[in-house]
């Protein structure tokens, strides 16, 4: 079994900043493709940025691209998204993923991770 748990959501005005913790915990020495994504309230579950297993490649969507770093530190375990320049849309629950899949270096598709954190709220104020 694999879980994440995620850390590191709050409130913040717009401009400032956040950092996320996705810890994950798992049986083997296997790493896994590991992803961020948000939800509103009414809305799907959106791709925010995902990161390869060595760390080495990473993808972000659009609106976030500039403003927001996805890395590793894989002897600990851990993913972290560092969110600079906060915006009032980026208010959402953000969830970290991982995947055990082998057919590219990272992901952006929901339907493509396996493994799902519980959430965290950001929300920023304006």
């Amino acid at each position: 079994q694999v879980q994440l748990v995620e850390s590191g959501g709050g409130f913040v005005q717009a401009g400032g900043s956040l950092r996320l913790s996705c810890a994950v915990s798992k049986r083997t020495d296997s790493t896994y493709v590991m992803g961020w994504f948000r939800q509103t309230p009414g809305k799907e579950r959106r791709f925010v940025a995902a990161i390869s297993r060595s760390g080495g490649d990473t993808g972000y969507t659009d609106s976030v691209k500039g403003r927001f770093t996805i890395s590793r530190d894989n002897a600990k375990s851990t993913v972290f998204l560092q969110m600079n320049s906060l915006k009032p849309e980026d208010t959402a629950v953000y969830y970290c993923a991982g995947s055990s899949w082998l057919g590219g270096s990272y992901y952006t598709r929901t339907i493509e991770y396996e493994f799902w954190g519980q959430g965290t709220q950001v929300t920023v104020s304006s």
